[in-house]
């Protein structure tokens, strides 16, 4: 891919799902994000992303967890800030392409495997074509097993 391309990042790095461009275009009118989190344990989080206020560099992300007296937190994040949470390593991970059944329906994704050093266990996520931003669906190594966050809606 030519150097000046807006999935590139930097060297030694894959391609980005999307660029900045791509995720303000998706998210800068506002989204909410509902996500089911499941636990190694069995249980069950729901959390919320929700964009607010964007304009051309980016927008208010504030989160919370359903259900928790937490207060919500909100912070100002940039377009090119959230493209650059997908931007991985050649040398530590490996993309791939996978449809997926999902409850946002059957998605064309982009897949990235990510170690954190050789040996270690891979983070899994699912970019889904159709929905320019944050992986529909991703699976983290953490004590105990493997954390399953997958994004059940987005309105």
């Amino acid at each position: 891919m030519p150097e000046s391309d807006p999935h590139l990042l930097g060297p030694g790095f894959w391609p980005t799902p999307f660029t900045a461009a791509e995720i303000r275009e998706a998210s800068r009118g506002g989204k909410t994000i509902r996500l089911l989190v499941e636990h190694p344990d069995g249980t069950r989080t729901e959390r919320v992303n929700s964009f607010s206020d964007g304009d051309d560099d980016g927008a208010m992300l504030t989160q919370w967890v359903v259900g928790e007296d937490a207060p919500a937190t909100a912070r100002r994040v940039t377009w090119a800030e959230l493209q650059g949470h997908a931007s991985f390593p050649r040398d530590r991970s490996e993309r791939s392409t996978e449809t997926i059944d999902h409850p946002l329906g059957r998605l064309e994704c982009i897949r990235f495997d990510v170690r954190s050093h050789p040996d270690a266990a891979p983070a899994i996520f699912w970019f889904a074509l159709a929905f320019p931003g944050m992986p529909v669906l991703y699976e983290t190594p953490v004590e105990g097993g493997i954390e399953r966050t997958i994004v059940t809606t987005m309105e």
